[in-house]
């Protein structure tokens, strides 16, 4: 497999700073929430991958829980031979894998048994960007990351980060980190779209300060934004929405006319931009400064392909403005919709 050097192949993918750290990683992230598990699909994977190499992306990003653990296994078999410092890799732990009682969390036990399984399915001796994937209610605090610190400090991780925290958990974890000396966190996975701003008034304004960039999941809200989806019909056969084991569950707060329409017209906008609206959408989220990478998911290398495109689009304040005024008060912006799950009963 040929990684290019210095620049993608189409000649359109940049590459931003993960926050305030000195790695840097591609503005498009390939991301294997869903599309990964089975040995069937192995193939479709390799090629994936390649075609993500192929188009300038280096960031990968996947979890010990996704599809039961395989998701890491597929990625890592599809990594095989690629020069290891030509890429960064990305996962996280706090769901459950297994059934045990300290089978998920943030303890120390549950991290230090979980990056060691996670090291073994990606074929790796370190992971560059290790999350923890939700707050954990019932672990002390100082607990989860000064097991994450000794964990930088073993080389079998370099760069910490977190997925859905919510203010005051992030600064909470910062006053102990930098009270203790331990390694600071410098990243934060939230879903971040266009229909989906959650972030904007609490969450991304501390990050920023902190020097925490966003690498952000979902943006074109489960397939919502890509148009595809039309008021008054039902969902495609094999899409997203009719997937109840892929995630129609989460798309289905989209799936109404309200919001479709409004999608639809939001084509002349993309249409002007020389983009499709997935591109547009995208390309939205990487307006913001301070994200500095968006995941996208692929079962086909033509899905990467066209989806890369929007790395490196500037879009101007007047089309920012356009998209508001289609989409108007539907966005979510409420920032106590940032949750975790509660301490079990």
């Amino acid at each position: 497999m040929t990684v290019p050097q210095g620049g993608a192949t189409l000649g359109t993918m940049e590459y931003r700073r993960l926050g305030s750290s000195g790695m840097y990683v591609s503005e498009i992230t390939y991301g294997n929430w869903i599309t990964h598990g089975s040995q069937v699909e192995q193939e479709a994977a390799v090629k994936c991958v390649r075609a993500a190499f192929d188009c300038g992306i280096t960031s990968f990003d996947t979890a010990d829980v996704y599809a039961g653990t395989r998701a890491e296994t597929v990625l890592g078999k599809a990594l095989k031979g690629v020069k290891r410092e030509s890429y960064e890799l990305f996962t996280k732990v706090y769901w459950p894998t297994g059934p045990g009682k300290n089978d998920r969390g943030l303890s120390r036990k549950h991290i230090m048994e979980s990056v060691h399984a996670s090291l073994k399915r990606l074929q790796t001796d370190h992971i560059d960007l290790y999350q923890f994937h939700r707050f954990d209610y019932e672990t002390p605090l100082e607990e989860s990351l000064s097991a994450f610190d000794d964990l930088i400090r073993q080389g079998k991780v370099m760069y910490i980060g977190f997925s859905e925290w919510n203010a005051d958990q992030i600064s909470s974890a910062l006053k102990i980190q930098d009270s203790q000396g331990y390694s600071r966190l410098v990243s934060s996975q939230p879903q971040y779209s266009m229909l989906w701003r959650v972030i904007e008034s609490k969450v991304d304004p501390l990050c920023r300060a902190e020097g925490i960039g966003h690498i952000v999941w979902s943006p074109i809200a489960q397939g919502a934004l890509t148009g595809k989806y039309l008021p008054g019909s039902k969902p495609p056969k094999g899409s997203r929405a009719t997937d109840k084991k892929g995630g129609a569950n989460m798309i289905s707060r989209w799936m109404n006319d309200e919001v479709l329409s409004a999608v639809q017209r939001l084509k002349p906008i993309a249409d002007g931009e020389g983009l499709t609206l997935a591109q547009l959408a995208v390309a939205w989220v990487l307006q913001n400064p301070n994200v500095s990478s968006a995941i996208i998911g692929a079962t086909k290398p033509a899905q990467i392909r066209e989806n890369v495109k929007a790395s490196g689009v500037k879009l101007s304040s007047e089309t920012m403005r356009a998209i508001d005024d289609v989409l108007g008060n539907l966005p979510e912006k409420d920032p106590a919709k940032t949750v975790s799950p509660q301490p079990r009963a």
